[in-house]
């Protein structure tokens, strides 16, 4: 568009029709011209200016950075105005939380208080939004814990207190938790808003830290069905049986258990308590099992030294409070290994393994320091999580079922 001295310059009719594309309200300009300096034919005369001079007489509004229309501060000096995003910042809202790892008693407490400004997710500019929590790595519905559902609301409050159990240094080492903040919807699936990510290395014993933070846009994990959860049990119980033999730090962890020994001077035996499980492996196609746990103390050339547990129905978090006694010499004892095996229970077939630990001897870690406590204490009773794996005792393989 060229104007000579002395002609009024022309706008044509698409230059009145453009609007700001901006990130904010809609709004019309005058000229869509006015974004971009031009040469005039001459420093004076009907439209003509220099480029420079051009440059300095734009439309405020061309010049005005994103966010000013957005109402929010401009950014600071220095700053890259081009690469800012309006999502990035706190458009999808913020998550107010507190998170306390209880190393005595082996626990790790969330507290989700509230949220603020969550980014809008149904036609009527509000949302339902939920929290989940996953520690990872480890299995999406072994682990999974869920807040209530506040309705119709960008602010909610939930001021509620969730607990995984089990959680031992070596968690607080290696894991993270994933808080995500999801929108639900009856009619279809729900929508992922954000997400917040905690190393849990970031914690210390005993101290409350408080969390404060920005959601982010992070695509969420894939939750599995409930087939593909059940498929995904059976296909990691196959592929680490073959992995068993290269050694025991390929085995996947399938879940803990708390367990409690203490020998008994007055009796002459051993008494194991199964406590609880936490975390474990879903192998049913409803995403649960019906979990149980048997105990044998080895060598046993008789066969009677076999415990068993009821059946928990549909849970990966069961609690038995059952205990066993074996009657024995604490000699003797010392050169038995006690294997506790969980088991999901299935009508009409064999029942699936889920994981195991030994105990004794020939043990690791902290199994082996439990066995040695235990012996070294009498009359003392030692409670302790263990870790799960998929290594199946050779003697257990032969009895899946109940």
């Amino acid at each position: 568009m060229r104007g000579r001295r002395g002609d009024r310059m022309t706008i044509n009719i698409q230059e009145h029709m453009a609007i700001n594309v901006c990130p904010g309200p809609i709004r019309p300009i005058r000229q869509i011209s006015d974004y971009f300096p031009r040469r005039g034919p001459g420093p004076e005369g009907g439209g003509g200016r220099g480029f420079g001079e051009a440059a300095t007489h734009l439309a405020p509004l061309a010049l005005a950075p994103p966010v000013a229309l957005l109402g929010a501060t401009t950014p600071e000096d220095g700053a890259e105005v081009d690469s800012y995003d309006s999502d990035d910042a706190t458009a999808l809202g913020t998550l107010e939380f507190d998170l306390l790892y209880d190393q005595a008693s082996c626990t790790l407490h969330c507290s989700i208080l509230r949220a603020k400004g969550l980014k809008p997710m149904d036609f009527n500019g509000l949302a339902d939004p939920y929290v989940k929590l996953h520690l990872l790595p480890g299995a999406c519905k072994a682990n999974k814990l869920k807040t209530k559902t506040q309705r119709n609301t960008l602010n909610p409050v939930w001021n509620e207190d969730l607990m995984y159990s089990g959680i031992t240094d070596d968690d607080i080492t290696h894991k993270v938790l994933r808080i995500s903040v999801c929108d639900e919807d009856k009619l279809s699936h729900n929508e992922f808003i954000g997400e917040i990510r905690i190393p849990l290395r970031r914690l210390k014993p005993s101290q409350k830290k408080h969390f404060n933070i920005c959601l982010e846009r992070q695509v969420p994990l894939a939750s599995p069905s409930s087939m593909s959860a059940a498929l995904r049990g059976i296909s990691c119980y196959l592929k680490e049986l073959e992995q068993a033999e290269q050694g025991p730090g390929l085995l996947e962890e399938r879940g803990r258990i708390l367990l409690n020994l203490s020998y008994s001077s007055l009796r002459r035996g051993l008494l194991v308590g199964i406590v609880r499980c936490a975390h474990l492996a879903a192998m049913d196609v409803n995403g649960y099992s019906d979990p149980y746990v048997k105990t044998y103390l080895r060598p046993d050339v008789d066969k009677k030294s076999k415990h068993k547990t009821g059946v928990k129905k549909k849970t990966l978090n069961p609690e038995f409070n059952e205990e066993f006694f074996y009657e024995m010499e604490l000699s003797a004892l010392a050169t038995k290994t006690l294997e506790v095996t969980v088991w999901d229970y299935d009508i009409g077939k064999s029942n699936d393994f889920i994981g195991g630990v030994s105990l004794g001897p020939g043990a690791r870690g902290e199994a082996r320091k439990h066995w040695g406590d235990c012996l070294q204490q009498p009359d003392t009773a030692l409670e302790r999580w263990h870790t799960l794996t998929s290594e199946l005792p050779p003697a257990a393989g032969a009895l899946p079922s109940a």
